[in-house]
Formats: C-alpha cells, sequence, structure tokens
C-alpha cells in the first residue's frame, strides 16, 4: 500500500509540474506575441515618442519657418467683456491690429460700446502685445524662458497633440505657468492655457488665460483668446477676444514715426473659433 502511495504521489507531482510548466509556456508565447504585435503597429504608424528635448528642437524649427512666412497684415479684432454673467455682454470693442514683420504691431480702436473699463482693457492689452512683439524671443515657448515637461498625447480639434507643461524660469508676466498642445505632426502650436507667472495688476487675482491658433493664408497665427480674472471690488470678470477678418497686403510705405500704410488687395477670413479641447 505504502509504495502505491508513494508512486501515485509521484504521478501527481509529475502531471502538475508539467500542467504548471505548460501554463508558463503559453504565458510567455502570449507575452511575446503582443509584444511584437506592439512593435509592429508601432513600426508601421511611426508613433514611436520623440524625446521632450526633441519635441522643443522641432517646436523651434517650425517657429523659425513659421516666421519667415510672415507678412504684413491689418486683423480686425473683436472684444467681449462679461461680467460674472455670461448671458449679456457688460461692453464690446472693435480695433483693427496693424503688423509688419518682424517687430511692428500699431492698433488702432475703431468702435466702443458698453462699460468704459472694457475699452481701457482691451487698450492695456493691444499695448502690451506691441511692446512684446519688439522682443518675442523674451516670451517664447523656448528654453531659454522655461522648462518643459510631458504630461500627455491629447486631441485637439481632431488633431492629436502632445500635452507639455510649462515651467517658467522667471517671474514675469508675459510668461505663463501651465500647458501648451503642440501639433504631432506640425509641431505648431495648437492651443496654450494657464496664468502668468507673475500678477499681472494689483487689481487682478486669480487670471486664467488660454489661446487658440490656426493657419491664416500661409500664416500660423494667435486667433483667439479668453481671460478671466477677479478684479478687486468689481468681481470677476471676462474678456473673449476673437479675430474677425484679414486683410493682406504689402509695405508700400517706410515706416513713420507715427503710422504706417499697408496695401490691402483683400480679405481672408478667420478661422471658426475652436471649441475647449477634451480633459
Amino acid at each position: 500500500m505504502r509504495a502505491s502511495t508513494r508512486q501515485e504521489g509521484r504521478i501527481y507531482l509529475v502531471a502538475r509540474f508539467g500542467f504548471c510548466a505548460g501554463m508558463q509556456q503559453t504565458v510567455r508565447l502570449l507575452l511575446l506575441s503582443v509584444a511584437a504585435l506592439v512593435a509592429s503597429t508601432s513600426a508601421q504608424t511611426g508613433t514611436t515618442m520623440p524625446t521632450v528635448e526633441t519635441i522643443i528642437a522641432r517646436m523651434a524649427q517650425a517657429r523659425d519657418e513659421n516666421q519667415s512666412r510672415f507678412r504684413p497684415y491689418i486683423v480686425t479684432r473683436g472684444y467681449t467683456l462679461f461680467g460674472q454673467e455670461r448671458q449679456k455682454s457688460k461692453s464690446e470693442v472693435t480695433a483693427d491690429v496693424t503688423f509688419v514683420p518682424p517687430d511692428r504691431k500699431q492698433y488702432a480702436i475703431q468702435e466702443s460700446s458698453g462699460s468704459g473699463l472694457g475699452e481701457i482693457l482691451v487698450r492695456r492689452m493691444l499695448a502690451g502685445e506691441a511692446d512684446i512683439t519688439k522682443n518675442s524671443t523674451s516670451t517664447d515657448f523656448s528654453t531659454q524662458n522655461y522648462d518643459f515637461r510631458f504630461v500627455r498625447q491629447e486631441d485637439v480639434e481632431g488633431q492629436l497633440c502632445y500635452m507639455l507643461e510649462l515651467l517658467p524660469k522667471r517671474k514675469d508676466r508675459n510668461l505663463v505657468r501651465g500647458n501648451v498642445w503642440v501639433d504631432v505632426k506640425t509641431y505648431l502650436l495648437r492651443r496654450t492655457e494657464g496664468q502668468p507667472a507673475k500678477s499681472p495688476s494689483w487689481w487682478l487675482r486669480d487670471v486664467r488665460m488660454t489661446f487658440l491658433y490656426g493657419e491664416i493664408n500661409g500664416m500660423w497665427l494667435q486667433t483667439s483668446s479668453e481671460a478671466t480674472a477677479t478684479v478687486r471690488i468689481l468681481g470677476q470678470h471676462t474678456m473673449v477676444a476673437r479675430d474677425m477678418k484679414y486683410r493682406m497686403g504689402e509695405l508700400v510705405a517706410a515706416w513713420p514715426a507715427q503710422a504706417f500704410q499697408v496695401d490691402i488687395p483683400r480679405e481672408v477670413p478667420a478661422p471658426p473659433l475652436a471649441r475647449s479641447s477634451s480633459k
């Protein structure tokens, strides 16, 4: 009886060991198959993830190529100021902004209605925009101004983008602490959102900004923005800006002391206002 029992035990152990070994072999083969499938798919679709350093370098190249295509233009831009309620605007302002490459920009208010606060804010925004244009390298999304951290890939209006976290290297009201979405194909900006690295004014707090970009007659430009802030005493306000139309042309007069002229052969509509990206 004992011999029989020992023999049955050995048979059981051999059978169980063989079963476990077979299962392990099956799992190994399954894992190898999955790995091969993933590698094959990645090679076929070209979705190998670049490093952050590579993304930043390609962003800089795309920015330089885009700037080489800049031509003079006048953009008509509409500004709408809202209070805490978004159902009714408090102020509406229309301005013409003229740009002559590489660094000359000026503006003229064409229409203004509602609260005078709207025009005051628009004038300050446009004056700041003109100053930034004179020294755009100080605000570029570059390693001179930012550290970057890869967050994830995400769609923006149907376009796959690299989402990067922006970490300003200094406290500057013209730098953004937040995120930027970079098109995986063109390495041009699709969206930026965040808050100023430094408060722009004692009167403002909890400032949040969003910028959207689009193609205008071969140039990649910022085409709309939204800024929300709590104004001391007055409460929360939101300023929405959207480019309405562009007039393209060549510079036909030298830059004078106060103004310049641009020949305007035709108008180009601005791209439709994009929706917020998925979260």
